[in-house]
């Protein structure tokens, strides 16, 4: 039988990204599989507390390890916002934020756009063991949007060593390069060790 991971997100989009970076190693199982669970406050001042809150929550809740992620873009011109409130930027969803941050950047010439995606990912155990792994990707943000795929900020973030939006990369493309996948390839020695254990 596999191990099971809870994957402490209610968001498809990460959900399915998780899914295709693990393979079949691991059972990912998401916050609708399980019981309800209360959902921590995520007041920490970087994503590595958050991250860490998150995880830990679930993980004793649930009794099963579980891996909290919390990510968001940081924008050079805006002194790093909307950061860890970039889910939390603007009422509405993922178009109202990307529109307001556009707005914010009005007049901002390109070469003062620079930008990073950053995640962290924190993996715990209902014993109260914890492994946090971070990941970054560098861009920049463009006037406007372009590109279907991806979610969140995705279609106004442009990586000039791609020559494309992040939501201009098919799922394999983007799971090669973001700071989720980043993140997660440095906590891929961890979840492999999960499933020796079983």
């Amino acid at each position: 039988m596999k191990p099971r991971l809870l994957f402490a997100t209610t968001n498809a989009g990460k959900l399915r990204e998780l899914r295709g970076l693990v393979g079949d190693a691991v059972e990912v199982v998401s916050l609708e599989d399980v019981p309800p669970i209360p959902e921590p406050v995520e007041d920490g001042e970087t994503f590595e507390a958050n991250a860490e809150k998150k995880a830990r929550a679930y993980a004793e809740a649930s009794g099963l390890p579980s891996l909290a992620d919390d990510s968001g873009l940081c924008v050079d011109a805006l002194g790093g916002r909307p950061g860890v409130h970039s889910a939390r930027y603007a009422e509405g969803g993922d178009q109202a934020r990307y529109q307001k941050l556009l707005g914010e950047l009005q007049g901002v010439p390109e070469e003062e756009r620079s930008a990073s995606f950053q995640c962290a990912l924190c993996l715990a155990w209902p014993g109260g063991e914890s492994r946090i792994e971070v990941g970054r990707c560098e861009g920049r943000i463009l006037t406007g949007p372009r590109g279907s795929h991806g979610f969140g900020y995705d279609p106004v973030f442009f990586m000039p060593a791609l020559g494309r939006t992040m939501a201009e990369l098919t799922q394999e493309e983007k799971a090669a390069v973001s700071h989720r996948a980043r993140a997660f390839q440095k906590m891929r020695p961890v979840l492999l060790a999960l499933q020796a254990t079983g």
